[in-house]
């Protein structure tokens, strides 16, 4: 039986949140969304986000959705995906070595399947979706699109890494399918955590792409979540307050989460 208390379900077209970042705590993790500066013209929010996590804490899973043209696509993706729940929590349940593999087989078995592709066919424009799942000491990811994950770590700051995968346009799931060509196009890979604390973040385009583009440098992103004194929660307001004064006008949602690895690493 599926814990209620350990999902939750946002999709920006029902709550658009506007003009102020909005903070929910789940459980580990922490989802800011903001639905841009309406002064600019902001005026919908086609961003979507999945969030679900192990109560015993053995896991965490996100999806952050970033939709144009209608949030139909990024609706269709989360009802999609959400039905799947049942099925995603029992793969997470493997061992490490079997979750990952049997998560990427399983999602693009998903969106390949013929029913989903013909949904996709009548919706009004397409959508980014990246997912990441971090089970041990090891996070995994899967991404169409230009949504961008990253992990934060000091050993990987000092040597200029931050995020995960590399932003990748003209890919989407939707109207524009990518699921519809003979190879779909998508990015996965797995990273080993690193001993301490890391952060994991995703994030839409909308906080690397406002104003005088702060949060492009990831390093200025990783140190808005660095400050000693700083929280998760907080960081992500401070980054979104930020995207505010930038005068953002596209939506900008973020899923981040503290991993405290007590393994030692093997390399």
């Amino acid at each position: 039986m599926i814990p209620v208390s350990s999902s939750l379900s946002w999709l920006g077209a029902d709550i658009l949140h506007l003009d102020s970042p909005h903070l929910t705590r789940h459980g580990p993790m922490e989802l800011g969304c903001y639905g841009g500066r309406s002064s600019v013209g902001a005026h919908k929010n086609e961003d979507a986000a999945l969030l679900w996590y192990d109560p015993a804490g053995a896991w965490e899973w996100a999806m952050i959705i970033d939709a144009h043209y209608s949030a139909q696509s990024a609706a269709l993706i989360l009802q999609t995906v959400a039905a799947e729940e049942a099925v995603i929590r029992d793969l997470l349940a493997q061992p490490v070595a079997d979750a990952f593999a049997g998560l990427q087989n399983y999602l693009v078995s998903m969106f390949s399947a013929a029913s989903f592709r013909i949904q996709c066919a009548q919706v009004h424009g397409e959508a980014s979706c990246l997912i990441v799942a971090r089970k041990d000491n090891f996070v995994w990811w899967f991404a169409v699109g230009d949504c961008v994950a990253y992990v934060f770590h000091p050993t990987y700051a000092r040597l200029g890494e931050y995020a995960l995968n590399q932003r990748r346009f003209y890919e989407w799931i939707g109207h524009i399918n990518t699921f519809d060509l003979p190879v779909p196009c998508f990015t996965s890979g797995v990273r080993q955590l690193r001993p301490g604390l890391s952060i994991i973040l995703l994030a839409t385009d909308g906080l690397l792409e406002c104003g005088t583009r702060p949060f492009e440098d990831s390093s200025a992103l990783y140190e808005t979540f660095a400050t000693a004194a700083s929280t998760v929660q907080g960081s992500i307001d401070l980054a979104l307050w930020r995207v505010h004064e930038e005068q953002g006008r596209d939506s900008a949602t973020v899923i981040a989460w503290e991993n405290d690895c007590t393994t030692p690493s093997q390399v």
